[in-house]
């Protein structure tokens, strides 16, 4: 009867090993490589490869880029925690507004990026509507180095809001309602309850929210590719992973690169959870 739960847990553990720690083991393995992705031979080259990556400042330059995503994704959770502590309350047509607020995060990316190509276009959908609010003239949203990454970060930021929305409302309406009556009973508004309630009694959920938000601005990928292919100033680190993997051949240089990116995720979440503890406030 002991292998019993070693049992249920064979078939889950077969794939977490199959698909999650073999494919990172190779990767590791490929770093230390000059492969080309192609050839059967696969040259060892040592730390090689972290070398050129690290000397390199073409490669890494574009981690700036990820400073545009972060910005969005800091406004992102911002937004996110007012509307769900908003709707958590009794507000006329909030099942709708729940709806409208989530729906985008239900769309596939590359729909999205197609969508908002159009609306990008010199003259498209969003000049049409600043032309309304009086904001003449054609922008070029996607061709100017100046404009095209708060563009996509703009794109991302209405994507992805959705999920933090529904994460903090979740978290919210776990709170039991008998704190906020004792709350009122005491004179607290809605001020002092998000301040002292609903911010508090949610912490390890805005942890998990800010991992997610700077790991995703790290590994920007789907929007980006799509609606400008990388092109004046918008290359991310995974879309210079994917050309130097797919388009140069190098996919050992292309594997370093994702080790580093892996391991800049892992220490960020790491400084994370110590500066952020996941124990929520004791709220009775």
């Amino acid at each position: 009867m002991r292998w019993t739960p070693w049992l249920f847990l064979a078939v889950p553990l077969g794939l977490l090993l199959t698909f999650t720690y073999a494919p990172v083991a190779n990767l590791l393995y490929y770093s230390l490589t000059k492969w080309d992705g192609f050839s059967a031979d696969l040259p060892f080259v040592g730390a090689d490869n972290y070398t050129e990556l690290f000397t390199r400042p073409d490669l890494f330059q574009v981690f700036f880029v990820s400073l545009f995503y972060l910005a969005s994704g800091a406004v992102q959770m911002v937004l996110a925690l007012y509307f769900a502590t908003v709707l958590s309350f009794n507000v006329r047509f909030r099942s709708f507004f729940k709806g409208v607020l989530f729906f985008p995060y239900l769309i596939n990316g590359v729909a999205i990026g197609f969508v908002f190509l159009y609306c990008f276009q010199p003259g498209g959908t969003l000049d049409s509507v600043l032309r309304l609010l009086g904001v003449h003239g054609q922008h070029l949203w996607l061709g100017d180095p100046d404009l095209v990454n708060w563009s996509l970060a703009g794109v991302s930021l209405w994507r992805y809001l959705g999920l933090n929305f529904v994460l903090f409302l979740g978290a919210i309406q776990s709170i039991p309602a008998a704190i906020y009556e004792a709350a009122e009973l005491d004179g607290a508004n809605r001020w002092h309850q998000v301040r002292h309630l609903i911010v508090p009694g949610i912490r390890p959920v805005i942890g998990l929210s800010a991992i997610l938000v700077v790991s995703g601005s790290l590994s920007v990928f789907e929007i980006p590719y799509i609606m400008t292919g990388g092109a004046n100033g918008s290359t991310t680190f995974v879309i210079q992973t994917v050309k130097l993997a797919f388009q140069f051949n190098k996919v050992g240089l292309a594997s370093a690169a994702a080790v580093v990116l892996l391991a800049i995720v892992l220490l960020i979440t790491w400084v994370q959870r110590r500066v952020l503890p996941d124990e929520g406030a004791d709220l009775v």
